[in-house]
């Protein structure tokens, strides 16, 4: 379905994704792999989901961020809504310049969402997430597995990059502490 035949009955179709992923009869598709090309010539697998997934996606989203902003500091950029990394560039900037920074560290955790251990996420989310429609939407995503070349993939790690509700991909740090 494209985002305008979506439209076109916009109402409609959002009232019955909500009633499909209260009563739990949503089946999550699996997500689309497709590739882009990285700066050192390799490649990032990307999964692309449907356009009901993304709207999906994009409420969850919402409500995690209400869930989890709280715990962030200040000087936290990483992923975050109304952050940027020219906003952490500027911070990392004015505290060099202020000379209340001492050193810089750059980390990148390789592949670690390709890594992810879907256990490990799910005992994260126990600790804050109660509510059983998110739980099984995210189990759900977790488990719909990645469409590539026609054969689908089903996988116990990783989550697939490239949704509404993953992380973007940045070129700073995901935390700044000055």
């Amino acid at each position: 379905m494209t985002a305008e035949d979506y439209e076109s009955n916009l109402q409609g179709n959002l009232e019955a994704l909500l009633e499909r992923l209260k009563s739990g009869r949503y089946q999550a598709p699996p997500v689309r792999r497709t590739y882009i090309p990285k700066a050192d010539g390799t490649q990032r697998p990307l999964g692309i989901p449907t356009l009901e997934d993304k709207v999906a996606q994009r409420a969850i989203a919402m409500v995690l961020e209400e869930v989890y902003e709280q715990d962030f500091v200040d000087c936290s950029y990483g992923f975050r809504p109304g952050r940027s990394a020219h906003q952490a560039l500027q911070a990392l900037r004015n505290a060099c310049m202020d000379g209340k920074l001492r050193w810089v560290l750059d980390v990148d955790v390789r592949k670690y969402f390709d890594t992810i251990a879907h256990a490990h996420l799910r005992e994260l989310l126990d600790r804050r997430v109660t509510d059983g429609v998110i739980r099984r939407m995210i189990d759900k995503w977790l488990k719909a597995g990645v469409l590539e070349g026609g054969r689908l993939e089903r996988t116990t790690t990783g989550t697939p990059q490239g949704g509404v509700i993953t992380p973007r991909t940045q070129k700073v740090t995901s935390s700044l502490s000055v």
